[in-house]
């Protein structure tokens, strides 16, 4: 075992994560010993290029095949150009590029080679870090959330509070801070909401060759179709007690639902429909939050943040009001989690994946493969 995993103390821990948003690699230091957070360091950002996105798009939903392997190869190449800039590091925790998601029958795939990458850094990687959670009954998503226990620890939070990811999924956790650890029954909930920016980001692409509506421009000049708001709110998965997840196009339908609106009517009813989720799915918590901290891309749109507060009994704050990163926070938390499961720590439990019983999923390789 390497001496930087095998120790006790604080490690310097380098996050990556790729989401499902497709929009680049974010890169980020955490300062751990997997319990706690003692400081935050450097980031930074690799987009994709064109090319490369167009690559990973074709291979979204799919299993294996030539697609499957040139989007492995985009991004190895993408996260060994982000997280070749670091120094000082004692781990990686390498999240790879989810493709496909279906715990309930094939499982979850995330390319990315992190045996290849350990090889290139030079430093511990981990990686893998859903499928043991899946083969042990749980959704293998979402995984920030014991990062996010650590955070509200971190802020010195009191009462129960949310953090809410808008990324092209969006995904809840609810936390109570006032246990003493994340695995313990009644300290965290989470789950996926529904579809956040994946919807009109692909709108945007289809119409107008753009990767998003920027600001929610678009978005502010249309109007809601609020019949189509109601189809959409009464899918089956809103009914499903949490934790639950979903892949990037298990809400398709709700693309198909406007294609019939103008640009900017399409792009409301969609960005209404995230927020419409969000509020559904904050039924299930089990105690009202103080406030509710967003993460993500979709804290960006001025649009989005309205309606999620008009919705929402609660405060609606971008997580920077508390003194993260919100680009990078999942990032971060990635690194932590690699602390943890090189420390044989839980990365799971049953309030946040459905899992039987906490569990640390992941695999740990090492330069040279010993």
């Amino acid at each position: 075992m390497n001496e930087a995993i095998a120790r006790t103390g604080v490690l310097r821990a380098l996050g990556a994560m790729s989401g499902t948003s497709l929009d680049g690699v974010d890169a980020a230091v955490v300062e751990t010993d997997g319990i706690g957070i003692s400081g935050f360091g450097p980031s930074g950002y690799r987009t994709y290029l064109p090319q490369e996105r167009a690559i990973l798009r074709a291979a979204l939903g799919r299993w294996e095949g030539a697609e499957v392997d040139l989007a492995g190869d985009v991004v190895d190449v993408a996260h060994f150009e982000a997280l070749k800039e670091f120094e000082g590091v004692d781990i990686v925790g390498f999240h790879g590029q989810t493709l496909a998601h279906d715990p309930r029958g094939r499982g979850t795939l995330q390319v990315g080679d992190g045996a290849a990458l350990a090889g290139a850094l030079g430093v511990p990687v981990v990686w893998d870090f859903r499928s043991d959670d899946v083969r042990m009954g749980g959704e293998g998503a979402p995984l920030a959330p014991f990062f996010h226990f650590a955070c509200a620890k971190w802020m010195g939070a009191e009462n129960p509070l949310c953090f809410l990811n808008l990324g092209g999924v969006g995904n809840i956790t609810w936390i109570d801070p006032a246990r003493s650890a994340p695995e313990e029954p009644g300290a965290l909930l989470a789950f996926d909401t529904g579809p956040a920016n994946a919807p009109v980001n692909d709108l945007m692409m289809a119409r107008r060759g753009l990767e998003m509506d920027e600001g929610g421009a678009l978005a502010a000049q249309g109007t809601v179709a609020e019949g189509l708001l109601e189809e959409f709110l009464g899918a089956r998965y809103f009914a499903r007690m949490p934790p639950k997840s979903l892949d990037r196009n298990d809400f398709a339908f709700a693309s198909k639902l406007v294609e019939g609106l103008s640009d900017a009517d399409a792009a409301a009813t969609l960005t209404a429909m995230c927020a419409a989720a969000v509020a559904r799915g904050m039924e299930h918590c089990p105690k009202p939050p103080a406030r509710v901290l967003v993460t993500g891309g979709g804290r960006r749109n001025p649009v989005l943040m309205e309606m999620l507060a008009a919705g929402l009994d609660c405060a609606v704050e971008p997580v920077e009001a508390a003194g993260l990163d919100g680009d990078m926070l999942e990032a971060q938390a990635f690194a932590y989690l690699a602390v943890r499961v090189a420390r044989g720590m839980p990365t799971s439990c049953p309030g946040t994946t459905g899992v039987r019983a906490a569990v640390g999923g992941g695999i740990v390789s090492v330069p040279g493969g010993g």
